[in-house]
């Protein structure tokens, strides 16, 4: 199999997929969410949810950078924190 072909048939089964959720996923569901209650298509909660999870997946890494270790200042040479011996001969 020729390597240009493997991109269009990757794409292909993925629209293959995505049509089966679809048609398997058009009931209409109730969401509860606080005091209010929604009535949407199935695919469309889900899609919400993924994209939800998309955004939150994108954006805590952002908000909570850890504290960076590297690349480390060098060291003062001037009070001997590098190691060896220092004392005046």
């Amino acid at each position: 199999m020729n390597i240009r072909y493997v991109k269009p048939i990757a794409l292909l089964l993925l629209v293959v997929a995505l049509l089966i959720v679809i048609a398997q996923n058009r009931a209409p569901v109730q969401t509860h969410f606080l005091l209010i209650t929604i009535e949407m298509p199935q695919i469309l909660l889900l899609a919400l949810t993924a994209l939800a999870g998309f955004a939150v997946g994108l954006l805590v890494p952002a908000l909570v950078r850890p504290k960076r270790i590297w690349p480390r200042r060098p060291a003062d040479s001037s009070h001997g924190e590098q190691g060896g011996d220092h004392r005046p001969a």
